[in-house]
């Protein structure tokens, strides 16, 4: 067996003081870790996730022995997406991009998987036509077409909507004072039993209705905040800003299995059962619980360009959705979202019983890694 070959690529520098470390803000990095096969190179693939470190991704040994040379790659913010810029991410995705090219391999395609799906649609959108001028919050995103070429294909699985879209179905409504991770209004509390489950309609329909308004409130905050840092006068007054978004991991999909069915258990990715998904809804480390005010703006915000299907509905290329069907954060909507944005470019493999990271699944891994390899040297 091959082991992985290191690659470190430079990038562009991003905004200001996005990074702790001196040297990745005077010479910004990204790296990734590859196979590529022995013999002709006849296509390659790039699996990348916003802020997840996909270096040991479960697919690039698998997708490099049947051929395709693969890459798991980070992006500058890999482990910690507090500050995280989606459009900073295309241009690292871009550079791995071209980092395969220099290497003699002429098809590429992207392997979105869960976060990253919605980032190689937003990639591929880009690169096929550019329209990003400035960022969310007003200045210069600096992308240039050169940043972005285009890929021949786009193989999606476990394949999330996008983080706004995540953002929007997953915050806690209960919560009654954003300064106090405790605060909770039990008539919209999904884990108070008795609310359900099962969730009957009326709760739902309040649930979801007091989810769009919190979402709403704390957009609009942003705004207003960080229009008010930038209105300070003073020589080196502040730009941005960290907060905090309590409770961002309730969604009654995860305990009503009657709901958007599909082959899961009770529970999230990240907590089994009623119990440990509301740990998780409480745990100081979960999705989107510390970001600033940009970082809100550019993935978690209605006003983020990034989301999945959307920016799919703008690519010409052709597209594999794989579903898991165990997914306990993927349903069937998730899938119909897709196949609705990608039309007859698209086409859709059901991986029965595979949970979302495939996790103690090894005959399911290698079957999905069959049918993407397949797929990617049929283009």
């Amino acid at each position: 067996m091959q082991h992985p070959e290191l690659a470190v690529i430079d990038v562009k520098p991003g905004a200001a003081m996005e990074s702790q470390s001196g040297l990745q803000l005077l010479r910004p990095r990204i790296y990734g870790a590859w196979i590529r096969p022995a013999g002709p190179k006849k296509a390659a693939a790039i699996v990348m996730h916003p802020a997840s470190n996909f270096m040991g991704h479960y697919l690039v040994a698998p997708l490099a022995a049947r051929g395709v040379a693969c890459m798991g790659l980070n992006s500058r913010y890999a482990g910690n997406d507090t500050l995280l810029l989606m459009e900073r991410v295309l241009q690292d995705l871009g550079a791995g991009v071209q980092f395969l090219r220099a290497q003699g391999y002429d098809k590429v395609v992207l392997v979105g998987n869960s976060g990253g799906a919605a980032l190689a649609a937003f990639y591929q959108a880009q690169a096929e036509q550019l329209s990003i001028t400035h960022m969310p919050d007003g200045d210069p995103a600096g992308l240039t077409p050169q940043d972005l070429p285009p890929v021949q294909g786009l193989a999606l699985c476990a394949a999330h909507e996008g983080r706004s879209t995540l953002m929007r179905q997953w915050i806690d409504p209960s919560l009654t004072d954003e300064h106090d991770g405790l605060s909770v209004d039990p008539w919209l509390d999904m884990y108070d039993a008795r609310n359900g489950p099962p969730y009957g309609h009326a709760f739902l329909e309040r649930f979801r209705n007091a989810q769009q308004q919190r979402y709403e409130r704390i957009d609009r905050w942003v705004a207003q905040r960080l229009q008010h840092l930038r209105a300070q006068a003073a020589p080196g007054s502040p730009r941005d800003e960290v907060f905090v978004v309590h409770r961002t991991h309730a969604d009654p999909r995860f305990l009503d299995l009657s709901l958007d069915a599909n082959d899961r258990a009770i529970g999230s990715v990240w907590g089994a059962g009623a119990t440990g998904a509301r740990a998780v809804n409480y745990a100081a480390s979960q999705m989107g619980r510390v970001t600033s005010l940009t970082a809100w703006l550019s993935q978690w915000s209605p006003r983020s360009r990034a989301e999945g299907p959307a920016n799919l509905a703008r690519t010409t290329v052709p597209t594999l959705l794989c579903t898991y069907t165990a997914d306990q954060s993927t349903f069937p909507s998730t899938r119909a979202a897709w196949l609705a944005a990608g039309g007859e470019r698209i086409r859709n493999v059901d991986i029965a019983g595979g949970n979302h990271y495939l996790a103690g699944q090894p005959e399911r891994v290698e079957e999905v890694s069959e049918v993407i390899a397949d797929w990617i040297l049929r283009l």
